[in-house]
């Protein structure tokens, strides 16, 4: 762990003046998660953001690496992949944000965005809320926008809201949820993208239903591949989420 980026965060501001750098490598880099989770979005050093970079660069490395051009696709241009999503090698990958758009606060939270986050680096946070500022508004649900992917082996993320269920699902949680895939698709072509990577979008805290959320995003993909070429990677992360996608596809 590089203790200059713990030391950096700490020195930011004086309430953090009392807080220890713990010995083991693990947390430390707990330490260090939690002080990046709740900063702000604001600029940074250049010497920070390079000690940065090629830490969380290595740590990715570490982890290991799949180039998309290595999978082999289960449907014509649909893929189906089990693992951690910040470890793609690909055109877009989806992010699935809450409205405010500018990631997950809560220390070590182990939601998509709060990873995808901590190992893109400070500045995907500082990205999101420059256009959310110039937006004057949080994002509806159903929509998304497009930024750089920083340290992320992807060349860009697309951060979507999806629907929040509380209670009995309706078709109008059905209709934002095919929105939000429509908006991501949409963003790739546009931006000449040939590979997006959703994640299950809506299924975690926002509690969709994970066997309609997943018929949903694989029929609304397939409608948009007969009138567009480009590849799409479902990723899944549970051996439950892998089974049900399974099943849908092929």
């Amino acid at each position: 762990m590089n203790k200059f980026l713990i030391e950096y965060l700490l020195n930011e501001n004086p309430r953090y003046s009392g807080i220890n750098i713990p010995e083991s490598e693990q947390e430390q880099f707990r330490l260090y998660r939690s002080l990046v989770n709740i900063r702000p979005a604001l600029p940074i050093d250049q010497e920070y953001l390079d000690m940065e970079n090629q830490f969380l660069q290595d740590i990715t490395n570490q982890k290991g690496i799949t180039d998309i051009t290595d999978l082999q696709p289960i449907e014509n241009n649909i893929y189906l992949w089990q693992g951690d999503i910040t470890t793609l090698k690909c055109g877009a990958i989806v992010n699935a944000a809450n409205s405010g758009m500018t990631g997950c606060y809560q220390p070590c939270h182990n939601c998509i965005d709060n990873c995808i986050h901590t190992f893109a680096g400070v500045n995907l946070r500082l990205e999101c809320a420059e256009i959310m500022q110039k937006q004057g508004h949080d994002e509806p649900t159903g929509q998304a926008k497009i930024t750089s992917a920083y340290n992320l082996p992807c060349d860009y993320v697309i951060h979507t809201v999806g629907p929040i269920v509380q209670g009995k699902l309706t078709e109008k949680h059905c209709e934002l949820l095919r929105s939000c895939y429509r908006f991501c698709l949409k963003l790739a072509v546009k931006n000449n993208i040939d590979s997006i990577v959703f994640c299950c979008i809506s299924t975690g805290v926002f509690g969709f239903p994970k066997r309609e959320a997943s018929e949903i995003a694989v029929e609304t993909v397939r409608e948009f591949l007969k009138n567009h070429s480009i590849k799409v990677i479902f990723n899944v992360f549970g051996d439950d989420d892998y089974e049900i996608y399974k099943r849908l596809l092929g």
